[in-house]
C-alpha cells in the first residue's frame, strides 16, 4: 500500500470552483459557522503536544472491553436495530435500509502503522462482517472517522456514498465508482426513496488529512423515515446550530453525539459532557447516544471518563441515555431500556 495513497487528494479545479462560490468557503477553506480556533486563547500547540505525550491516568482500559458479536448478516428485515462498535462507528438498519457510518476497522486511527491502536475488545468487527450497505455515511475526513484500509475492503459492498463536498474526491481518487458518490453542502438533502431523506447539517470542527485544514466539509445528518427521525452527530463543539437544527427538524427520537477525546484546552471543537446535555436538550432529542470513546487514545481523560460524566448529567437533566456494549442491539423501536454501565466493572 502506497503510503501516499491514504492521504487522499486535493480538490481539482472544478471542485474549488464550485466551492468558491459558497458562503461557507473563504480563502480555500470551508469554515465554521462562528469562529472556532483549534485551542483555547492563550495555548499553544506545542505545550498541549508536550503535555499530551506526558503521563495520563487510566486513558487506556486495563482489561479487554466487553463485547457481543451480533451477526449483522442475520438480521431480520423487520428489525429496525443499532449496532455500536466503538468510537464514532456504528451500523444502523431502519425501514429496510442499511446504513454504516464512519467505519474504521483497521485496528489503528493514524496514517503511521502501529499508532493509535484500538482498545483490546473494540476490535471484535471488521470489514467482513458487514452486510451489503445501502449508505455509507462519512461525516469527515479525519483518521478516526475516513479509515483508508477499511473504504477499500467495503468497496464492493456499499451503493452509495454521502459524504460533506470535497471528501468524494478521496473516494474518487481511491478508485471508487464515482456514481455510488454523492457529496453535498450543509442543508442540501438525499432522498432515498420510501419516504427517505438524509439531510447534512453543521458541525462545529474541522476537516484535513494533510498539513492543509479544511479543504473538505465536516457535517452531521439528520436522518427522516417515515417512521422516526435520528440526528447523527458527527464531531463537533458545542454551538448555537444544535438549537437551529433542533427547531428545524426536531425533535429527534434518537440523537447520537461524540462525547470522548475532549479536553478544555480544545474546547471549541469536541464537546464537554455537559455541553452534549445540552445539545441533546437543544436538539429535542427523546434519546441520546454518546459515542466518540471507548476505542482510541485521542485525548488525555480517563478512557471511560465520557460514559461516566455523560450518563451522569444526562440523569440528572432527564435525558435516556444508551450506552450499549460494542456490538449489542439498540433496539430503535423500543430504545428507552435501563442500560447497564458496564465501564464501571472494567476500570
Amino acid at each position: 500500500m502506497a503510503l501516499s495513497k491514504k492521504y487522499g487528494r486535493f480538490p481539482d479545479a472544478g471542485r474549488k470552483a464550485y466551492f468558491n462560490t459558497l458562503s461557507n468557503y473563504k480563502s480555500g477553506q470551508f469554515q465554521n459557522l462562528i469562529p472556532t480556533p483549534a485551542l483555547v486563547e492563550g495555548e499553544n500547540m506545542m505545550k498541549v503536544l508536550w503535555q499530551f505525550f506526558g503521563k495520563h491516568t487510566d486513558t487506556e482500559p486495563s482489561r479487554p472491553l466487553p463485547s457481543v458479536k451480533t451477526d449483522l448478516k442475520s438480521l431480520a428485515p423487520e428489525e429496525n436495530v443499532l449496532v455500536w462498535f466503538g468510537h464514532s462507528s456504528y451500523f444502523i438498519q431502519a425501514e429496510g435500509l442499511k446504513l454504516l457510518v464512519d467505519p474504521v476497522f483497521s485496528g489503528n486511527a493514524s496514517p503511521i502503522r502501529g499508532s493509535v491502536k484500538a482498545f483490546p475488545g473494540a476490535d471484535i468487527y471488521h470489514a467482513d462482517d458487514m452486510p451489503e450497505i445501502d449508505v455509507l455515511l462519512i461525516s469527515h475526513d479525519h483518521w478516526d472517522h475516513l479509515d483508508y484500509p477499511t473504504m477499500q475492503l467495503l468497496k464492493q459492498k456499499v451503493k452509495k456514498v454521502i459524504c460533506g463536498l470535497g471528501v468524494a474526491q478521496h473516494f474518487e481518487y481511491w478508485a471508487w465508482d464515482k456514481n455510488k458518490l454523492v457529496e453535498k453542502n450543509w442543508y442540501q438533502t438525499e432522498t432515498l426513496g420510501a419516504g427517505n431523506t438524509i439531510t447534512l447539517t453543521p458541525a462545529r470542527h474541522f476537516s484535513g488529512r494533510l498539513l492543509h485544514r479544511n479543504i473538505s466539509l465536516w457535517t452531521s445528518f439528520v436522518w427522516q423515515t417515515p417512521a422516526r427521525k435520528l440526528f447523527l452527530g458527527g464531531d463537533s463543539g458545542y454551538g448555537p446550530h444544535f438549537k437551529s437544527i433542533g427547531a428545524q427538524f426536531g425533535p429527534f427520537d434518537l440523537a447520537i453525539l461524540e462525547c470522548g477525546q475532549y479536553n478544555e484546552k480544545w474546547p471549541y471543537i469536541h464537546s464537554l459532557p455537559n455541553e452534549v446535555v445540552t445539545e441533546a436538550r437543544e436538539l429535542q432529542a427523546k434519546n441520546l447516544m454518546p459515542v466518540h470513546h471507548s476505542k482510541f487514545k485521542l485525548a488525555q481523560h480517563p478512557w471511560y471518563e465520557p460514559l461516566q460524566w455523560v450518563t451522569s448529567l444526562a440523569e440528572a437533566a432527564g435525558v435516556p441515555v444508551i450506552t450499549p456494549l460494542i456490538g449489542e442491539k439498540v433496539n430503535l423501536d423500543q430504545p428507552g431500556k435501563t442500560w447497564n454501565k458496564w465501564w464501571e466493572q472494567v476500570k
